[in-house]
């Protein structure tokens, strides 16, 4: 790694590296093809964002060097700040492209010349129709997320857009689970790929989980009290309906909440992100939908207001 990276991440605090950055990192900077279990918030970003910033090539307009796709709008805006933070003042260009918002930004970006597209399968694909963007010349592709994107429908544009770039790039993948629709993409687009899998041990992370029986009647004040107690904190709720009662009922106890879900515009879900990342909202209210791919640092509690579909639900929601 170069020196001055290095002493760029020191500068942001950051001087170990977590358990699959320590297993990942080598192999991709190598130019090897990494497939990587690891859960949200284990530091995936690093993992794969060094490798972008260290051997990608400058691109020419039209024509990134570099993709990330993720299941979400906001985690590519997420990965996008980490990255242009990885970058430096001087390093990579990196534009985010996903929908909700207008195409007019996003296109003068690529116009411009971009080093590194963070997208969304959806919105990418209606650019590479319209061609504003060609994939012919990206060395470095980033799957991140991927059983969340094939658990909501993304994998056929996934598929389309990876035959459109040239074939002898390098692929890193990303995921919680790698069985299934999973194991399908690691095995048509990866060449012989360095499996990076976390143990149970590194898996786990360093937190208690308490459950409470408690009346229907009680639980927003119970709620309140935890998250009073442990902030800042992500609550889950199973509707969107559901989302907004709760932020209204958790501000009537006293607690600053705000709601994310998909009838939130693009400006409301980012403006609530920021005020939650920000320290001024204590309560993240969330339907599992909008909160896929979220990942906020130094996050105290996360509560389960209504419980998940399934186990597998309850682990991504508690690896945040």
């Amino acid at each position: 790694m170069p020196s001055e990276l290095a002493d760029r991440l020191a500068h942001h605090g950051i001087t170990a590296p977590f358990p699959i950055q320590a297993a990942t990192i080598p192999d991709a900077l190598a130019g090897r093809d990494v497939c990587g279990r690891a859960p949200t918030g284990s530091g995936k970003t690093l993992a794969f964002g060094i490798p972008l910033v260290v051997r990608l090539s400058s691109a020419r307009p039209r024509r990134p060097r570099g993709l990330v796709l993720v299941p979400t709008r906001e985690l590519a805006a997420q990965v996008r700040t980490e990255l242009l933070r990885l970058a430096g003042p001087k390093g990579r260009s990196v534009a985010a492209i996903y929908g909700g918002v207008g195409f007019g930004p996003q296109i003068d970006a690529l116009r411009r010349g971009t080093d590194i597209v963070v997208a969304c399968p959806g919105r990418l694909t209606d650019l590479v129709d319209k061609g504003e963007i060609v994939l012919d010349e990206v060395e470095l592709v980033v799957i991140d997320e991927a059983d969340r994107m094939a658990d909501m429908g993304f994998l056929p544009e996934v598929r389309h857009l990876l035959d459109a770039v040239r074939p002898d790039r390098q692929t890193l993948l990303f995921s919680a689970t790698l069985d299934g629709d999973v194991d399908v993409l690691v095995a048509r687009y990866q060449r012989s790929p360095v499996r990076h899998e976390l143990t149970d041990a590194e898996d786990a992370p360093s937190s208690r989980h308490v459950f409470w029986r408690a009346e229907r009647s009680q639980r927003v004040a119970l709620t309140a009290r935890v998250v009073d107690t442990e902030w800042p904190a992500i609550v889950f709720c199973r509707t969107k309906r559901g989302a907004d009662r709760l932020t209204r009922q958790l501000t009537t106890e006293g607690i600053s909440a705000a709601a994310i879900h998909g009838d939130r515009s693009q400006s409301q879900r980012e403006r609530a992100l920021a005020a939650f990342g920000a320290g001024r909202v204590q309560a993240l209210v969330a339907t599992d939908v909008a909160a896929r791919g979220i990942h906020v640092d130094g996050i105290a509690c996360v509560v389960h207001f209504d419980p998940p579909g399934d186990g597998k639900d309850y682990v991504h929601r508690s690896g945040r």
